[in-house]
């Protein structure tokens, strides 16, 4: 099989795999270490970082076959799809005619199980090393872990690649019983316990305190500089979106993961009896994704955001633990609490700020930061490009009093409801 076939099957088989962002890469520049590549300025997927870049990286798998048979995976051992499987020298080879093109900027590298953890994992590892020893690449490296490899692998592979990252898969361990039973959360669990203590060690070993300051010692090769994260598949098995949020927050606090993805689940051919025949609406995996910023950005918890039928008289009795689809999260959540508005534009506390529908960080920012030269008014708000109508009524401004609105709040659900779209007749 030629290099071109190969690439056109394992580019396809890593579509699947969310997890490809490259935010948080430390800056490189080759220009001063006579290498190629780079992690800075403009470059076949598509990523952005914090400060709005667009980042291309090249996302393949090194190979699409597979001793595991988790249920959801088209890469399954027992899936009749078409096999491909790269050397680490065609990769290597690959990345840099891409970069040298000005296709990408970076490499995220995922495969199947090949022999073993191990053995996969030292073929992942090897086109790191070769792209960044022997051809001095400082573009950005993502690999995808192998929970069950060595910890030695581990390591080599955080000394090459700025992020790592291991699948969580599925968000609860008798989903995993049921569609994934030759992996465990707790050997999951393991490798990300892992690589956080090596992370964690390497931030500690870069700081010593002279005189009661702490200050940086020389520059020395990171592990893991972008950090580490994870993904799971939404919708493959039953567990409601409280527990998905229940499981992200788990791996935010004990394993300081930099980003959770949540990928809906598609169906797959030949699929197993114990899959839904159909995919979950795009539009939870999006609101999963807007709880999860409300968990790590907005001060939210997550009994505030899928409350339980017991904690709030308004949930569906039905649907128990989901996420609103027709509202996002924290607008459901000011409509469970009309109590806690109208909030003062200009008086009201950064956290209770985050917390009206509309106000992003940023925004919240500027309104603090513009309150010391006067009250702010609607006009003032507009022109600090805040979405009057989401916002109005949810706070109190010089000549705005929106009290009585909050009293119905089954009308403000359906003004504020985005509207559905009209198909088109031509």
């Amino acid at each position: 099989m030629n290099l071109t076939d190969k690439l056109a099957i394992l580019a396809d088989a890593a579509k699947y795999d969310a997890s490809c962002a490259s935010s948080g890469a430390n800056k490189r520049d080759s220009s001063k270490t006579g290498g190629i590549g780079s992690t800075e300025g403009m470059g076949i997927c598509h990523s952005y970082t914090p400060d709005g870049r667009c980042v291309s990286l090249l996302k393949i798998l090194l190979t699409n076959f597979c001793v595991f048979d988790c249920a959801y995976c088209v890469n399954r051992v027992s899936s009749n799809v078409r096999r491909a499987r790269f050397t680490p020298e065609e990769v290597v080879t690959l990345t840099l005619d891409f970069y040298k093109r000005n296709y990408i900027e970076g490499l995220f590298l995922s495969s199947g199980i090949i022999r073993s953890g191990d053995y996969t994992m030292e073929q992942m590892v090897e086109v790191a090393r070769s792209l960044r020893e022997d051809h001095r690449f400082a573009g950005y490296i993502h690999l995808k872990t192998i929970p069950d490899a060595a910890p030695e692998l581990l390591a080599a592979a955080g000394r090459y690649a700025d992020r790592l990252s291991i699948n969580i898969e599925l968000p609860t361990e008798a989903g995993m019983s049921a569609l994934a039973p030759e992996k465990t959360h707790a050997g999951i669990h393991g490798a990300m316990g892992e690589l956080k203590w090596r992370i964690d060690e390497d931030k500690d070993a870069r700081r010593v305190k002279r005189q009661g300051v702490t200050v940086r010692r020389a520059k020395a090769p990171r592990f893991a500089p972008a950090g580490q994260s994870t993904q799971m598949i939404v919708g493959a098995d039953d567990a409601n979106d409280r527990s998905i949020l229940e499981t992200s927050n788990r791996m935010y606090g004990t394993y300081r993961m930099r980003r959770v993805y949540y990928s809906a689940f598609s169906p797959i051919p030949d699929a197993s009896k114990n899959l839904p025949l159909q995919s979950p609406p795009l539009l939870r995996e999006h609101r999963l994704y807007q709880a999860d910023w409300l968990l790590r950005f907005y001060g939210f918890d997550v009994d505030e955001i899928t409350p339980d039928a017991a904690n709030a008289e308004d949930v569906d009795a039905e649907t128990p633990g989901m996420l609103d689809l027709d509202v996002d999260p924290k607008l459901a959540w000011a409509l469970r609490n009309p109590t806690r508005f109208p909030v003062d534009i200009n008086r009201a506390p950064r956290e209770m700020l985050l917390r009206v529908p509309g106000l992003g960080t940023r925004n919240v920012e500027r309104i603090i930061s513009a309150r010391p030269h006067g009250a702010l008014r609607l006009d003032d708000l507009a022109r600090l490009r805040v979405p009057l109508k989401k916002i109005m009524p949810f706070v109190i401004t010089p000549g705005h009093h929106p009290r009585q609105r909050l009293d119905d709040p089954a009308r403000l659900r359906s003004e504020l409801a985005p509207q559905p779209r009209q198909a088109s007749l031509f």
